[in-house]
């Protein structure tokens, strides 16, 4: 992997932040490029540099989220339902800016579209070694059920301003998705 200029590191990251802290203000329709370049304090040609808009500015970052939740994913596979959901919930804990952003702004559909696609093809597999088959019930109903509970479930999280830690988050998580699928 090419090693990113720490230069380009630190515009690229001040670039998302000011997108953030910007969809946390207002309609991500009303910001324009000249918003997030003086957010971010960088030229509006440092933005284009990176990014073809800020559409293509917000599909990469929701892409570097989805990515990373993928990674968390794939580094506790091995783990019970319980113990692999914690670091899920530790990043959305330390990314709760970006998250509660998401969830808030017209974004959220398009962040939500693609986290459901996401866990779908995360829980497939799981699904498809369930008891589905025993118990009459169809894979595919039973997979956009979990998948639907457990994005309501974060998104209720989310929107309450994480009333709990994510060990209990993880706990109480892992024990509704082993009900379902155990």
């Amino acid at each position: 992997m090419t090693k990113v200029d720490r230069r380009i590191r630190k515009s690229q990251e001040a670039i998302k932040a000011a997108v953030i802290e910007l969809m946390s203000e207002k309609n991500f329709d009303d910001i324009t490029l000249q918003d997030i370049s003086d957010r971010a304090d960088v030229s509006r040609g440092t933005i284009y540099l990176h990014y073809v808009d800020k559409y293509d500015l917000l599909d990469k970052l929701i892409d570097g989220h989805i990515q990373e939740l993928s990674e968390i994913c794939h580094s506790v596979a091995d783990l019970e339902w319980k113990e692999s959901i914690v670091p899920w919930f530790t990043y959305l804990e330390k990314n709760y800016l970006f998250f509660s952003t998401m969830m808030a702004s017209k974004g959220a559909v398009q962040f939500r579209n693609r986290l459901v696609e996401f866990l779908n093809e995360d829980f497939k597999e799981e699904v498809h070694l369930s008891q589905a088959r025993k118990s009459g019930l169809s894979e595919d109903i039973l997979l956009q059920y979990v998948v639907m509970s457990y994005v309501g479930v974060v998104e209720w999280w989310i929107k309450n301003e994480m009333p709990h830690p994510p060990e209990v988050m993880s706990e109480q998580l892992g024990e509704l998705i082993k009900m379902n699928l155990g």
